[in-house]
């Protein structure tokens, strides 16, 4: 079984995007067929200020518009056995990764990646936080992004694992 986290800041716009994504993702006999129960997700935040909270509204609607229904989960800040129980802990950009190495113990530490390094055909190289985008659009360039960075992650754990 490899264990998977998305996280990003608050755990409310992209991370949650990332677990919606995965587990569609999953569902789907694409990835399915090869990985069957043999991958499990979450998402956390690196704060705790929407602990408790459903995702950003605007996440929810865009999650939504592509067969996706996140509202259902719940913003929590990681905790300091998540380092150990996940493989991969997956941030979102530069400042995650760097807030998740001053946490996470030394042995844990080549657990932290960049998403967007899975997406290995993408220019983009860390998913901006929507949170102060004024509308959906820019949920919806950053879903777009997130979904390059999950389907390269679980392209490469398909050919690399399974």
């Amino acid at each position: 079984m490899i264990r998977l986290i998305f996280v990003c800041l608050g755990n409310i716009c992209r991370s949650p995007i990332a677990e919606g994504i995965c587990r569609a993702a999953l569902a789907d006999d694409n990835f399915r067929t090869r990985m069957n129960g043999e991958i499990s997700w979450d998402s956390a935040g690196l704060g705790d200020w929407h602990q408790g909270a459903a995702p950003d509204p605007r996440a929810i609607a865009v999650a939504k518009k592509h067969g996706i229904d996140i509202a259902d989960l719940r913003a929590r800040k990681i905790a300091d056995d998540d380092f150990e129980s996940f493989d991969l802990i997956l941030a979102m950009d530069r400042d995650n990764v760097e807030g998740l190495r001053k946490r996470c113990p030394e042995q844990f530490a080549d657990r932290i990646h960049l998403l967007m390094d899975f997406a290995h055909d993408s220019k983009i190289r860390e998913v901006p936080d929507p949170y102060f985008f004024r509308d959906e659009a820019g949920f919806e360039r950053v879903f777009t992004t997130i979904e390059e960075g999950v389907l390269g992650l679980l392209t490469h754990l398909r050919e690399r694992r399974f």
